[in-house]
């Protein structure tokens, strides 16, 4: 429990957005010249302390989430931190099952959502000095099992076997905590972005490759022959030893993946992600049948939007590396779920990161899920993106391909002043003289 009262008493909501399309950073199949943004939000208190939470995207549409996380806001000023820690459930249904707002669903609903609670969750880690991932730590199992939605999930986790597997890693916490204070959660990076040049990639590559890194990601989609080169390639950079995985987003129907993928069998990949609709888990049970012989398994979760699909995905054993994002579902509550279903099937948690300060969360899950849950780091990876890690005062460290354990409290998500001022969207400094055409919704590419 917070060690005063605190009480929210104000909201402010920031459109912040990068044009990296600019350089083609992030560019996939789909999201051809994206611009990494984020619906930031900041709970102000009466204590001084601020909770801080982002929504990441990729340009248009940051204002849609803006303003639903902004009417969602009206529903917790007022609110006193003692009673949301206290009973976490409480604030998620309330959102969650808004008897009106409900009928949107999942989607910009259910991540306005989880923008209020993650920002809640920021705050009352900030109240007791300690990082998001050391306040999930400490926390006892009946706790972690009474912030979770079952209604739809318990025909494949119960409460009681939730509590059972948190009691189980939790005779080894302690001593998992003090090894990963040394050694943070492993690491690989997504250098092979679609609009990237070989030479380009083999830059990150080498420079990934002086900071440890042995792991790393290779964007395919469109043209069937460029991606086998690409992957031949990147192979014979990295070599035998190293890990390398692909990353379709969603770019195909289940006829064309299958095609696609049957040439990657010769390459030992790790694992192939988001070949199909991120919902579609019919057809990625017939691709785990399918390749059921290949050195990769399915990768899918990043668009998962809420923690039935992640169900459906694991109970089936569709895939193989459950890929949660931070600011997909509806925050920590939802997060929970999903990590303690991957233990519960054995498949490894590798949470999807980028954006803007996306991986300075997606760490604190890592740290809880191989501490507290499944209790090892012997086959997850947590994704790192080697840019936009400056943008906020406590930036993500990497060493030996690993992070370095986050200690700031809360998520550490205290953006610096000037970068908030240069990317405010539409008044930053970047935007205000760029061309309409580049900006917004209006902002259209050939296909």
């Amino acid at each position: 429990m917070p060690s005063r009262s605190i009480t929210v008493t104000s909201v402010e909501v920031i459109d912040l957005r990068v044009p990296t399309s600019d350089q083609m950073l992030g560019s996939d199949p789909f999201h051809k010249e994206p611009d990494y943004s984020s619906a930031v939000l900041h709970l102000e208190t009466d204590a001084g302390l601020r909770g801080v939470s982002v929504v990441f995207t990729v340009g248009a549409g940051t204002d849609w989430l803006c303003y639903g996380i902004r009417d969602l806001c009206q529903l917790i000023v007022g609110t006193r931190l003692e009673d949301f820690a206290a009973a976490p459930f409480k604030l998620y249904r309330r959102l969650i099952d808004h008897h009106q707002l409900r009928w949107l669903h999942d989607g910009v609903f259910r991540m306005a959502a989880g923008a209020v609670l993650n920002a809640m969750w920021d705050l009352w880690a900030k109240s007791l000095d300690k990082p998001l991932w050391k306040l999930l730590v400490d926390l006892e199992p009946e706790f972690v099992a009474d912030c979770i939605d079952w209604r739809n999930i318990s025909d494949a986790l119960t409460r009681d076997e939730a509590v059972e597997i948190l009691r189980t890693s939790r005779s080894n916490a302690q001593k998992r905590e003090a090894e990963m204070a040394e050694r943070g959660p492993r690491a690989y990076c997504t250098a092979g972005w679609l609009g990237l040049s070989d030479e380009e990639i083999l830059a990150t590559i080498r420079k990934l490759q002086e900071l440890g890194f042995d792991s790393f990601k290779l964007k395919v989609g469109q043209n069937s022959d460029h991606d086998v080169q690409r992957i031949r390639f990147l192979r014979e950079v990295i070599g035998p030893s190293s890990q390398l995985m692909v990353d379709a987003n969603q770019y195909w129907g289940l006829v064309e993946a299958k095609r696609h993928i049957e040439r990657y069998r010769p390459y030992g990949l790790k694992w192939v992600e988001e070949p199909i609709a991120r919902d579609d888990v019919l057809g990625y049970v017939e691709l785990a049948e399918t390749f059921a012989d290949a050195s990769f398994g399915f990768a899918c979760g990043e668009q998962a939007a809420s923690p039935v699909i992640f169900k459906q995905l694991l109970k089936s054993g569709a895939i193989k590396f459950c890929q949660i994002d931070a600011v997909r579902v509806a925050g920590v509550n939802d997060v929970m779920a999903i990590i303690l279903m991957a233990a519960k099937f054995n498949v490894p948690v590798c949470p999807h990161g980028g954006g803007i300060a996306l991986c300075n969360m997606i760490q604190h899950y890592g740290m809880w899920d191989q501490i507290a849950v499944s209790g090892h780091s012997e086959t997850q990876l947590v994704e790192y993106i080697d840019f936009l890690q400056d943008a906020v005062e406590h930036s993500v460290d990497v060493r030996d391909g690993c992070y370095v354990t986050p200690t700031a409290p809360g998520w550490g998500l205290e953006f610096l002043p000037d970068f908030i001022e240069q990317h405010r969207f539409p008044d930053g400094e970047v935007w205000k003289n760029r061309s309409p055409l580049k900006k917004g919704a209006t902002y259209e590419v050939e296909n």
